[in-house]
């Protein structure tokens, strides 16, 4: 009776001590998972089609926080607040990245930095110029999605003046944002621009008409790099991991771990 006694309290005990190092495990990874995300990787979701085709509704995507270093809007629920930036690094003409909405700090915005602090920037028939230069497009086929009932949206290449390509879409050359500016870029600010010009509420919106304006060097939050998940829905959020019969369907693989350029 003292043996049998004996081995299950061995038994309890080794059943406690795998309960113990199962919640270590589980303590040790939430601890990692805030850190990262803290300071070096922040996940985020595409909820519009401003930035199509290099961003669609339901991408998931990771940015560098170290690319542009720290502000108080680099920490989740505004945990440490100081003005500035520490480790600044300025972003590049081209960059996507994640910044602050500057008329309202609750929101998150993504767009391409198109004029850097002292540039005058003008769009004149589609065309942007940057301190005179025009950033010449190419047509480059079109883009099919449901936001635009499967009608093929003409695609360009757009060169900006330090060498770097990417596309843009717009169906026409004459929209009310295609003939705007010029704009000077203030000293510590960013002209942000989206690919899908049509559709793009950005900084050819001054931020007191419901725009964003010129966007300030703090109010970043990081660089976009990477892709990791993407679903195909108009609605990011009605994607459901408990329906994995919809998921050959909604899942967009070919763009999962896709470069963000």
């Amino acid at each position: 009776m003292w043996q049998h006694w004996n081995l299950r309290s061995r038994s309890s005990a080794k059943t406690a001590g795998g309960w113990r190092e199962t919640i270590k495990i589980v303590v040790q990874a939430l601890i990692l998972a805030t850190v990262v995300r803290t300071f070096f990787y922040e996940p985020f979701s595409i909820p519009s089609g401003s930035m199509k085709d290099t961003l669609l509704v339901g991408d998931y995507l990771f940015t560098s926080k170290l690319s542009y270093g720290y502000s108080r809007y680099s920490f989740p629920w505004g945990l440490i607040s100081f003005n500035g930036r520490i480790f600044g690094a300025e972003p590049k003409r081209g960059d996507v990245v994640v910044f602050k909405l500057p008329r309202d700090d609750s929101i998150h915005f993504i767009k391409r930095v198109i004029g850097l602090p002292g540039d005058e920037i003008e769009v004149r028939n589609a065309i942007v110029s940057i301190n005179g230069q025009p950033a010449l497009q190419k047509r480059a086929g079109e883009y099919i999605g449901p936001e635009e009932n499967w009608r093929p949206k003409p695609r360009y290449e757009e060169t900006l003046p330090n060498g770097l390509k990417h596309y843009v879409l717009h169906w026409e050359q004459e929209g009310d944002l295609d003939n705007v500016g010029p704009f000077k870029v203030p000293a510590g600010n960013y002209f942000m621009m989206g690919d899908n010009r049509d559709d793009s509420i950005d900084s050819r919106v001054s931020s007191l008409g419901n725009g964003v304006g010129f966007v300030p060097f703090q109010n970043l939050v990081g660089r976009a790099e990477i892709i990791f998940f993407s679903a195909a829905t108009d609605d990011p959020h009605a994607f459901r991991l408990t329906s994995p019969w919809t998921w050959p369907f909604n899942i967009r693989w070919a763009r999962f771990f896709g470069l963000i350029r």
